[in-house]
């Protein structure tokens, strides 16, 4: 991962934007969205600063950079502390695609890919379930218990499946509806090599949906970083023989031909 991504709140919050023209009315458009309040110069207390300069953009990146801004040069990624990505808006939920400034297009062509795929009710699951996180903490106490739940009712086909556009009524469904806790369960994941880009589509879901992860010491950081940020790591020369609730991988070390 080159860049660390992050949503930041702007609302209310001064931003300083540097430049005229097309490429400053589109950074200014996307700092109203945010609820920003756009400058021209420093003022102190501002967020952030854009520059969208032809010439003088070096020299008013360092002076803003000098009163203790992040700065966005437009057009100029060696130049920025941070980028601004492609977004896909389904508000609340924000889908931002970057390239850390490597391609715009790339990350345009992207965003158009997900943009096709989530139905423009999306934001009102998010806010459903918002609402109804006490009641979700009743009917799950335990915290494993309640995100293995809530990982199972948004997959593929579940009944809050975001692809499928759940209507308004589906939390509260879901909620209502009787609950079969899943069993402990073990899968296996033969590393065909060190690389991530080897991982085949199954090996690379499981990652994403795995509760626990069992590895020898040796595994790649690279293979380790596909999975879940919040799954658990477990350092091992062989597979659990009782696995704990929920989702667990093995993964099988890759063969090393001579």
């Amino acid at each position: 991962m080159h860049q660390l991504p992050i949503f930041l709140n702007l609302a209310g919050r001064t931003v300083v934007l540097v430049g005229e023209g097309e490429a400053a009315d589109a950074k200014a458009r996307l700092i109203a969205r945010a609820g920003g309040r756009i400058v021209p110069q420093w003022e102190d207390g501002a967020a952030i600063a854009f520059v969208a300069l032809d010439e003088g953009a070096e020299e008013a990146a360092a002076e803003l950079r000098a009163r203790g801004l992040l700065v966005n040069v437009v057009d100029r990624p060696d130049l920025c502390d941070f980028t601004t990505p492609a977004i896909v808006d389904r508000a609340p939920v924000t889908i931002a695609v970057g390239t850390g400034g490597a391609s715009a297009g790339l990350a345009k062509a992207v965003r158009q890919r997900i943009e096709a795929l989530l139905p423009a009710t999306l934001g009102n699951l998010a806010t459903a379930l918002f609402a109804a996180r006490g009641a979700m903490k009743a009917r799950w106490p335990d915290a494993a218990a309640r995100r293995r739940a809530i990982d199972a009712a948004l997959a593929p086909g579940g009944a809050l499946d975001p692809v499928a556009g759940p209507d308004e009524g589906a939390v509260a469904a879901w909620l209502a509806a009787d609950h079969v806790a899943a069993p402990a369960r073990l899968e296996m994941i033969a590393l065909a090599s060190d690389d991530p880009d080897d991982l085949t589509l199954r090996a690379a879901r499981l990652l994403g949906e795995a509760d626990h992860i069992f590895h020898p010491a040796a595994t790649p950081p690279a293979i380790l970083a596909r999975a879940r940020a919040d799954a658990v790591r477990h350092v091992t020369e062989t597979p659990p023989a009782d696995p704990p609730p929920g989702l667990s991988l093995w993964l099988a070390p890759a063969i090393t031909r001579s």
